[in-house]
Formats: structure tokens, C-alpha cells, sequence
């Protein structure tokens, strides 16, 4: 798949996860084989309106490289202009989001609202390419609900529209991230365009890469929340696409090892304080699934310092060692 300058392999890429899909998880993804990442959506609003928050969020570092900045907003102007801000930071591409189920998002006309307003989807898709000098990818839903699905003719309006590609997360606004997950939406998009097609959705595991393939026929493979306190699929999937076998989840002590990297770098990036905080649920998920999980994660929830991550780290392995 190519985009732009950037060929990317038929493995799988980070996708876009707010308040999760940091520089710090980027970094490790990256490492561990994501062929490519998207970053947390940045409000247009507050781009153009000079947040700091907002600014923060378009930081990109070489070794996460290459990575895109997702925008959301609902209307085709101030999208434009913070595709035009946006592109300081050098990304990759830049990502228009059109599927995020949240309800601040869509209750506010963006998101996966926009799915219920392919017209206005359309104007914000030519703004947002018109301003841009780097390839424009839209991401959105199945459909708003049963009685609304549309990927397929949304799919069809975004190329036409210019989106250089499209990205289907197989579920309705509805469903939010409810099961079943519905593959075959993402076939038919692919059947029905000419650029390239990324499916997303329920990737947790290698196998579940592999079958999302063959289902689809897309074009790349998105991981969300498959990665959450395991980066290492990346590089599990790499290995079973190419071999047909991977190989075994990291120790438990290159797991904690891993854990308190990726919060030594939050650190760096965003402050001891912010950092700390937001490392409550990404710890939360690398203990997931170890002896005395419930009690480590109540312990995860009072994180207020990097020296309690390390502690933490330790504890897990004290109490698995008790085994």
C-alpha cells in the first residue's frame, strides 16, 4: 500500500485511540513492527483557536515515523485551516475522523455523525485535501446503526471527494465497541473502490490479522485496542503473515520492563503529573491476566509518580514469584 512517499507493508499500523495512542505507545509500536501510526484526534477547534492541549497532541518524533495527525470538527473551513497548521509538524498524512462513536464527539455533529451527512462529509474531505500538501485518509464506521449502514456509499463519496484512502471500522456508531464486528463491510467498501482500504476492527491477535485479510481483501490491517499493554503484536503479526508461526508473548519481566519504558518516555513527553495519571489504565492493561490482577490494577489506580510505576513493576513480579 503507498501513500504519498510511504509504502507500507501488508502487516498492520497503530490506530488512532484517544487519550491512548501517545508519542510513548507510538514510539514502542513502531519499534515492535507497526508498519505505520495515527495519533490521538485533534480537535479543529482548538488547533485554530491555539490550545496548547491541542498543539501537544501533533507532536511527532522521527522514531514513530511514518505516523499521521487526526483531525476532527464539523465543518469544512476550520478543518481547512487546521489541516494548513497541522502540517507543520511534518506527518506522514493527515487522518479526518468520521467514526468516533463518543457522544461529546458525535453529539456535537463530528465523528460519526458525519456518517448521517455524507453531503457536508464531502465538503469537509475537499476543504481538508485542498489545504493539504500530503495525502488525506478519511476513517469511519459501518454505519451510524442497523437502520443507517452506509460504508459503502460513504466509502464511494470519500474517493470521490479525494481521500487518497479510506479506513472501515466494522460496527455501527450504535454498537460503540460491542460485539459482533462485521468484516464483510469492509470487503464490499474494498469492492466498491479504487483506493487503498484499511479494515479495523477486533485484531487481537495474529490469527485474527490473518483472517481479517482474507475476509476483506484490504489493502492493511489497523490495530486499536489489541495493542493496549501489548506492542508486541506488531511484530507477532509480521512474523505469522510471513513464516505462519510467531513467536511467544514476552516474559513477565520483559513485559514490566516494557511497561515502565513506555512510561519513562510518557514522562518525558507530557510531565510527571499528566503522564502518572494517564498511566493508571495503560498499566492497567500490561497486568492484565497476571496472579492478583485485581488487586495490582486497585493499586495501578492511585499511580502518581514514575517511582510508582517501577514499584508496581516490582510488585507484580513478587507476586507472581509467590506462585
Amino acid at each position: 500500500m503507498k501513500l504519498g512517499n510511504w509504502e507500507l507493508p501488508p502487516y498492520a499500523m497503530l490506530a488512532p485511540m484517544a487519550g491512548v495512542s501517545d508519542r510513548a505507545l507510538r514510539e514502542l509500536c513502531r519499534r515492535y513492527g507497526a508498519v505505520a501510526c495515527v495519533g490521538e484526534m485533534v480537535s479543529c477547534k482548538g488547533l485554530v483557536q491555539g490550545s496548547r492541549k491541542s498543539a501537544e497532541l501533533l507532536e511527532i518524533g522521527e522514531r514513530e515515523m511514518p505516523c499521521a495527525i487526526q483531525l476532527f470538527g464539523e465543518e469544512p473551513e476550520p478543518m481547512a485551516r487546521a489541516a494548513e497548521l497541522a502540517q507543520q509538524y511534518h506527518p506522514a498524512w493527515l487522518d479526518i475522523n468520521m467514526g468516533c462513536p463518543a457522544p461529546k464527539i458525535a453529539g456535537n455533529r463530528s465523528g460519526s455523525a458525519l456518517m448521517l451527512d455524507p453531503e457536508r462529509a464531502s465538503a469537509i474531505i475537499r476543504a481538508v485535501k485542498a489545504a493539504s500538501s500530503v495525502p488525506v485518509t478519511v476513517k469511519f464506521r459501518k454505519g451510524w446503526d442497523e437502520e443507517h449502514i452506509n460504508a459503502v456509499e460513504f466509502a464511494v463519496m470519500a474517493q470521490q471527494s479525494g481521500a487518497d484512502a479510506v479506513t472501515v471500522h466494522g460496527r455501527t456508531r450504535r454498537q460503540m465497541y460491542a460485539p459482533p464486528v462485521d468484516w464483510e463491510i469492509i470487503r464490499r467498501v474494498k469492492q466498491a473502490v479504487t483506493i487503498p482500504v484499511i479494515g479495523n476492527g477486533d485484531v487481537t491477535s495474529p490469527e485474527a490479522a490473518e483472517a481479517l485479510y482474507k475476509a476483506s481483501g484490504c489493502d492493511l490491517v489497523m490495530i486499536g485496542r489489541g495493542a493496549l499493554g501489548a506492542p508486541w503484536l506488531f511484530s507477532q503479526v509480521q512474523q505469522y503473515l510471513q513464516t505462519g508461526r510467531y513467536g511467544p508473548t514476552p516474559s513477565l519481566e520483559e513485559r514490566m520492563a516494557l511497561m515502565v519504558e513506555q512510561m519513562t518516555l510518557a514522562v518525558r513527553y507530557k510531565g510527571e503529573r499528566v503522564a502518572s495519571h494517564e498511566a493508571r489504565k495503560h498499566c492497567g492493561w500490561y497486568i492484565s491476566g497476571v496472579r492478583g490482577a485485581a488487586q495490582l490494577r486497585r493499586q495501578a489506580g492511585t499511580l502518581q509518580t514514575l517511582d510508582d510505576v517501577k514499584r508496581l513493576a516490582e510488585e507484580v513480579l513478587r507476586t507472581a514469584g509467590e506462585q
